[in-house]
């Protein structure tokens, strides 16, 4: 059997809208590696508080964001995340780095540098990979083969989010991600945007499986056409 074309599909949209579940799912099924680029930042922002850098200083933060050595994993049923060596899955995800993740992710320098750090991943993966985040389609790989916008209400995404962040406030989590989706869509580098050519999927009334299978035929049909 001939094997299937390489393809690359950018998945990007807000928090709480399903894009890291879907992404994976995604990958899994259809035989491509996995990237989460929101961990990447996460990282970075990691390594920044650990290493006692003041988040609030974007010459400070663009003077050391060479520095840290950020390896990502690519296998959809186990990504991985190490920084210096050490595995931070777990770490990247504390509110602390959760509340600094956009200063950080703002620094041109630090976009920068995670950015070649994306594509070479990206150019790397032999059977295709998704790539899910916030500026893949518009920013990172603008060729992508396939470009998918997720979208969801505020409610929905709250909803979802707090579920995920055990006893969260529903209304505090809400006003946080409208916090975020501000600070990211209007930061004037490489904001959260959907990309002119990317199918835009609201998963407000959707189950997670039916997304999944809505980006899957979407992958499948380009495939095709490859």
């Amino acid at each position: 059997m001939e094997s299937a074309p390489a393809v690359i599909v950018a998945i990007d949209g807000p928090s709480g809208t399903g894009k890291s579940s879907t992404s994976k799912a995604v990958a899994a099924q259809l035989g491509l590696s996995y990237l989460d680029t929101g961990a990447q930042y996460r990282a970075i922002t990691w390594w920044m508080v650990t290493n006692g850098i003041d988040v609030d200083d974007p010459s400070e933060i663009a003077a050391v964001a060479g520095k840290p050595d950020i390896v990502s994993g690519t296998d959809p049923a186990g990504p991985t995340i190490t920084v210096d060596g050490v595995d931070v899955a777990g770490p990247i995800r504390t509110q602390e780095v959760t509340a600094k993740v956009s200063a950080v992710s703002a620094v041109p320098e630090v976009r920068a540098r995670i950015t070649e750090l994306q594509r070479s991943i990206a150019a790397a993966a032999e059977k295709g990979i998704v790539v899910e985040g916030r500026d893949i389609g518009t920013t990172v790989l603008p060729d992508a083969d396939l470009k998918i916008f997720l979208t969801a209400s505020p409610e929905a995404r709250a909803a979802r989010r707090s579920g995920e962040l055990k006893n969260a406030d529903v209304h505090a989590t809400r006003e946080a991600l409208i916090k975020r989706d501000a600070a990211d869509s209007n930061r004037k580098t490489s904001p959260l945007a959907k990309a002119d050519d990317a199918v835009e999927v609201d998963t407000t009334d959707l189950t997670l499986p039916q997304v999944i299978e809505c980006v899957v035929t979407l992958v499948e049909e380009k495939r095709a056409a490859k």
